[in-house]
């Protein structure tokens, strides 16, 4: 390999800070790394997709509403039955100003709902998200229910009671109507876990109903199809809250597991396309000579790799093949997929993009990389306090708000391992108290409810004899640091 130049170098590196972070929920298709399991979210019988936050779910809903990336995605997933004939996709979830906010669900879901309560108003809402398909002469007879005002469920539901069946009637001559036209109706329920932030009892009753809804229709209609998203801790740790009508969905789903290898895959094809954002083509260069691949007319640059070590003279050439002078400090390969793991041991894609392009910047800063390589181990090891810190900082803004009250609790004993008795004090601390600003809850009635939770969300892990730590992806981020005695993993 020939030794860069400082030019070029600082070239290089200034293209790879510069690349997209992470997988925005719009992505071009250049960023999207076609994955079989993943596509298989297409098929018309599969109801469940189950994901990591931060595992691309919403990202693949977006993906397939597209025709033409959806046909290039499939070509790399000949085993993925698609369904023949126009696909379309409206929202079930989130409604946004069409929709009950927190308040409304809770009112809606209060100790006077019932379960036909809870799963009713998903069909109303179901009718009101399908209206664009509906003519005009079907929507007349059901005005009262598409024109209520969408933040009062509870009008919703009144309205769609008084409407009757017909209700019913029309949702089933818009399948009929589809089939006899090659069509397709998806529904997507995304961000489930944002309906009711502060309240998990009525959280559970809300999924609950959706999922009861759907248990029935799923059968009924063939051409009107649900697709339901669920975060994988919700559907592990919490399937009881969602009912048993969930095993009835659950045969059929579809899990956004990441791999080594399609991690590593999802890397590469992410740096090699960065040109068509904007990136720099002398970034391409470098990289193309350590991969292998083909060029899509839609998807771009699109890696092959067999297995995981297929990465590996990749990752040699970006960064060298140690942590270190030698291997006494880690291999680069494992040791970068094993510290952004959480505690259940997935790893994602965004936090791999975002631990290379911090990389980058630092090194571009604070040179240290010599020949050929363009990343020093120190740049990548000082990356990654960055990456948790910012993995942390989109969780508490969005889906796990709550973090903020248990940076603040855990912050009391900052260093790691903690016995499970000094955790459960340190979690129990004012536990009735604040957590979050807009007053979130944690997932858990009590202290020990909830350090379930941290080990199934992934954010505390077990360890031998009766320990707990936290993972690096979350440890500088809620403020902690490793005790000099516990080797990081």
């Amino acid at each position: 390999m020939p030794n860069l130049s400082k030019e070029a170098r600082v070239l290089l590196l200034d293209a790879l800070s510069k690349i997209p972070r992470g997988f925005a929920e719009h992505a071009p298709p250049q960023m999207i790394y076609p994955i079989s399991e993943h596509l298989r979210a297409l098929e018309a019988e599969v109801v469940l997709i189950v994901g990591d936050r931060g595992a691309g779910k919403t990202q693949l809903k977006n993906a397939l509403d597209t025709a033409e990336v959806r046909d290039a995605l499939v070509r790399y997933a000949p085993g993925v039955k698609v369904p023949p004939g126009r696909v379309d996709w409206v929202v079930g979830w989130p409604l946004g100003t069409q929709g009950p906010d927190s308040r409304g669900w809770r009112d809606m879901l209060g100790a006077s709902s019932g379960d036909q309560d809870r799963s009713e108003v998903w069909g109303a809402y179901l009718l009101r998200a399908v209206r664009g398909h509906l003519s005009t002469a079907e929507q007349e007879p059901l005005r009262t229910v598409l024109d209520a005002p969408g933040a009062d469920a509870k009008q919703v539901l009144s309205a769609m009671r008084q409407a009757g069946v017909q209700v019913t009637t029309a949702l089933d001559a818009l399948d009929e109507r589809l089939a006899r036209e090659q069509r397709w109706l998806f529904v997507a329920y995304d961000e489930l876990d944002t309906l009711v932030m502060e309240d998990w009892e009525a959280l559970g009753n809300a999924i609950r109903g959706l999922v009861s809804h759907w248990a029935v229709y799923a059968r009924r209609w063939r051409r009107l199809r649900p697709k339901i998203f669920l975060r994988s801790d919700f559907y592990k740790h919490h399937r009881e809250i969602a009912g048993a009508d969930v095993a009835k969905l659950a045969g059929n789903r579809v899990e956004l597991h990441w791999s080594d290898k399609n991690l590593y895959g999802a890397l590469i094809k992410h740096l090699l396309n960065a040109e068509a954002l904007g990136g720099a083509t002398p970034l391409k260069d470098y990289l193309l000579r350590s991969v292998q691949g083909r060029e899509d007319p839609v998807l771009g640059f699109v890696p092959e790799l067999a297995t995981a070590a297929d990465a590996k003279p990749f990752v040699h050439r970006l960064i060298s093949e140690y942590m270190g002078a030698n291997q006494g400090k880690g291999r680069t390969f494992a040791w970068i997929l094993d510290h952004l793991r959480d505690g259940n041991k997935h790893a994602l894609p965004r936090s791999l993009i975002a631990l290379i392009a911090d990389a980058a910047d630092i090194e571009r800063d604070q040179p240290r990389a010599t020949g050929a390589h363009l990343l020093h181990h120190v740049s990548v090891r000082n990356a990654l306090d960055r990456v948790s810190k910012e993995y942390v900082g989109q969780a508490r803004t969005h889906e796990l708000p709550w973090l903020e009250g248990l940076a603040t609790r855990l912050q009391r004993s900052r260093e790691v391992p903690w016995t499970k008795r000094e955790l459960t004090n340190l979690l129990g601390a004012q536990y009735d108290g604040l957590w979050a600003t807009h007053g979130a809850r944690p997932p858990g009635s009590d202290k020990h409810d909830l350090l379930e939770s941290l080990i199934e969300l992934g954010v505390v892990r077990s360890r031998p004899k009766d320990m707990f730590d936290v993972p690096d992806l979350y440890l500088h981020g809620l403020g902690l640091r490793r005790k000099g005695g516990v080797a990081k993993q």
